[in-house]
């Protein structure tokens, strides 16, 4: 990870001695002026050398000119520092995990600022550490080693004032029991507590103010929202938890029911063609719908046309309605085992803009022409009317496939279902040819019974329908970019960025330790690391060498500026194909309509002049609604197991950290803490470069990927913790070299002559 430079001492103007002259600075000035001040903007730096009138506006143009030449990093909407300079004490993200599972966190008014890592509160265990997408006020500090540490001081934002927990009555007193399993902090409940509160529900409490120094916080309860022993309470934590929108505004409801069916007035009927969703059994929309058949032109022999039709959500939500506002604002619907919170109301989620089998619906299309080999040679989008002629799962239509075929699928299966499979194979070829990435991440099924509870917990089985299905809405969404592009219609791309040059740094020292070669200065491709994946699928380090590929990646994000996607190795992308569930979609559907004169209530001039908020908030709204996915499924999960501590369990390493091992199990997938107290009397070193935690004594290793067999200790459902016990035995090894106290050996390290450890190994906590 490249160093970022040492914080800064706190923003201020230079001192009196220093005061820089009157009138418009040249750059030299300018940059040393920012470099003393740490972070100004533009009213401090005019101020500063008493600029009026026409210096400004010079001012302004050459703060640009160092932002564009990279002279300069921008902070927030109007402040600038120097380039990835970070300040003593400031807001932070934390926006991923370490391949070691430590949190990174990142200025919050700095883009071009780096990754810090954030050290973990010795005085708790892993429980204590921050989450994924939480605000963070913190102090950076310098290290030894030259890197930089970011160290909490306060989490900000709504959860520091409100919290949710459950209610614990005595005799004496009310309190509530967070059910954060970071926080350990109870709240005490001043004053009269509901007289019908009982214990065992789950409330939001605010905390009140000027409470009392030591002792328990203060707090009073705002409402009540649920049950802690309700089987369907993980999602009700989760989205209370992380502040999901529920509901629907009276205008949005209203509108929404106002709604009436499409017919072809505007559209081309498109109720000829048997489309057909392919969707999980469970599926609670159905967005999309696809056809194929052989290309009947002479000049593309072997050829095939594929046809996929949207659901029309554009029809009804119109721009500046309340339904657009409310859509806006929750950015996608959030699905959880036992319930969904949708973006748009049930009259048209699961209603108009639901491709219902049998029933005519109002769509947007791409008909999209291929070659023999897989290319695309050219589309074109249609706003009509469609008629879906059968709503198949993925393990039917497979089943079909296979010759299985039942009532539905039996008549589909020459006109519809062969000519799918058929087309997919053709763009499989050129989808090897472009080789994105290959990374496999086992996804965990929930199933549930009538009642709300866990009925069994599986590992999602990839079919060649689901992949089928994922190549034709890619070749969609690509082609809805392509035509915004072209028509120079703006439009909010979807962007994986390219690994970052640390994270490429840090894979080829892993990789290193296991003799495996990478180049550091190659640069990052999507078939390298597939090929990387391919070589080793067959070897003990496969698991590992996967996770720590997964985690080297960078997050995909709605922008309005195009990078491409890197994991789908696309040089442009675009959402198009789910706009009852995301308002990226939805944006890209007027875009088309604006774009190709397909009606009224295409993009308008306000919502491109709010282009870039809108992509900035769908993100936010996406990992938000990821978090509380997870949560409730950590929750869910731990009430499934709480009945079985004591129960062994086979799982593997998924985290190596200073305070212990994360286990995911294979049963499940859940993910549990061994904390490192629990691993034997003796200190441990971290190793960042190997992944593992070292015996200092026995030289004995945890690396990442290690398969282990588990006790499971402890299963709190309300928080989603689980905790185990080792039983497996570790990997022996040679002890760390001896670190003396006394004066510098020949050769010694100086990290070895001040006590601590080699450079980039860190010291374990031992209890």
């Amino acid at each position: 990870m490249a160093r970022p430079r040492p914080p800064r001492r706190p923003h201020a103007a230079p001192r009196s001695g220093s005061r820089p002259p009157q009138g418009l600075p040249d750059r030299e000035t300018l940059l040393a002026f920012i470099r003393e001040s740490g972070e100004a903007d533009r009213s401090d730096i005019a101020r500063a050398f008493g600029l009026r009138g026409s210096d400004r506006i010079a001012l302004r143009d050459m703060l640009r000119d160092l932002q564009d030449s990279g002279e300069l990093g921008r902070r927030g909407r109007k402040g600038v520092a120097l380039p990835g300079d970070l300040p003593p004490v400031g807001v932070v993200e934390v926006v991923e995990r370490d391949a070691d599972g430590e949190l990174m966190v990142r200025l919050v008014k700095g883009e071009d600022t780096p990754l810090v890592r954030l050290a973990p509160d010795r005085s708790e265990a892993a429980s204590g550490a921050p989450g994924l997408g939480d605000r963070l006020l913190v102090r950076f500090e310098g290290l030894e080693s030259g890197e930089t540490e970011a160290r909490l001081i306060k989490r900000l934002g709504a959860a520091v004032h409100r919290v949710l927990g459950v209610v614990r009555k005595s005799a004496r007193q009310v309190r509530v029991e967070p059910v954060d399993r970071r926080s350990r902090d109870q709240v005490l409940i001043e004053g009269l507590a509901p007289p019908d509160l009982r214990d065992g529900d789950l409330v939001v409490a605010r905390l009140v103010p000027g409470g009392r120094r030591f002792g328990l916080h203060r707090g009073e309860i705002l409402e009540r929202v649920g049950r802690e022993d309700d089987p369907r309470a993980a999602s009700l934590i989760a989205i209370h938890a992380h502040g999901i929108p529920t509901g629907f505004p009276e205008a949005a409801e209203t509108e929404a029911e106002a709604a009436q069916e499409a017919d072809l007035k505007g559209r081309e009927d498109l109720r000829d063609l048997p489309l057909v969703t392919i969707d999980p059994p469970d599926a609670r929309d159905h967005d999309d719908a696809v056809f194929a058949e052989p290309d009947g032109d002479a000049s593309n022999p072997g050829g095939w046309i594929v046809w996929v039709a949207i659901a029309d959500v554009a029809a009804y939500v119109r721009p500046g309605s309340a339904l657009d506002r409310t859509a806006r604002e929750k950015g996608n619907s959030v699905y959880f085992p036992d319930r969904v919170e949708p973006m748009l109301p049930e009259r048209l989620s699961a209603g108009l803009c639901s491709l219902r089998a049998g029933e005519n619906r109002a769509c947007l299309a791409v008909r999209m022409v291929f070659d023999a080999s897989g290319r695309k040679t050219g589309h074109r989008f249609v706003r009509g009317l469609m008629r879906s002629a059968a709503k198949l799962s993925y393990e039917q239509a497979q089943a079909a496939i296979e010759g299985r075929t039942d009532e539905v699928t039996g008549p589909l299966l020459d006109r519809v279902l062969k000519p799918l499979y058929a087309a997919y194979a053709v763009m499989l070829d050129a989808r090897r040819r472009r080789s994105p990435l290959a990374i496999e991440s086992p996804e965990r099924r929930i199933l549930m019974d009538s009642e709300g509870r866990i009925a069994s917990i599986r590992t999602r089985t990839v079919l060649p329908a689901h992949q089928l299905i994922e190549e034709m809405m890619i070749q969609a969404n690509v082609c809805a970019a392509q035509t915004l592009e072209a028509r120079k219609t703006p439009l909010i791309y979807r962007v994986h960025d390219t690994p970052s040059l640390e994270k490429v740094h840090a894979l080829a020292d892993f990789l290193g330790t296991l003799g495996l070669p990478w180049s550091k200065g190659e640069a990052p491709r999507t078939e390298r690391f597939n090929r990387l994946l391919e070589e080793t699928r067959e070897s003990p380090s496969a698991a590992i060498i996967n996770e720590v590929v997964l985690r080297s990646q960078m997050q995909a994000i709605y922008d309005t500026d195009n990078i491409g996607h890197f994991g789908l190795n696309l040089d442009r992308y675009a959402h198009f194909t789910s706009p009852i569930r995301r308002y990226a979609d939805l944006i890209v559907h007027r875009g088309l309509i604006r774009a190709l004169g397909l009606g009224d209530d295409g993009l308008t001039d306000r919502d491109i002049a709010q282009l870039k908020g809108t992509a900035e908030m769908i993100t936010a709204a996406e990992r938000r609604a990821m978090a509380a996915e997870r949560d409730a499924i950590d929750r869910y999960v731990a009430a499934f197991l709480a009945d079985r501590v004591g129960a062994t369990f086979t799982g593997r390493i998924s985290g190596v950290t200073r305070f212990g091992l994360f286990i995911r199990l294979d049963e499940t997938g859940a993910d549990g803490l061994i904390p490192i107290s629990r691993l034997g009397g003796e200190f441990f070193v971290h190793d960042e470069t190997a992944h593992a935690l070292v015996g200092e004594r026995s030289g004995a290793h945890w690396p990442l990927g290690l398969p282990v067999e588990v006790r499971l200790v402890e299963a709190t459902p309300v928080t989603g913790g689980l905790l185990f016990d080792m039983l497996s035995d570790p990997v022996k090894g040679a002890p760390p070299p001896p670190r003396g106290r006394g004066p510098k050996r020949p050769g010694a390290v100086d990290a070895r002559r001040r006590g601590g450890p080699p450079p980039g190994v860190r010291k374990g906590k031992r209890r």
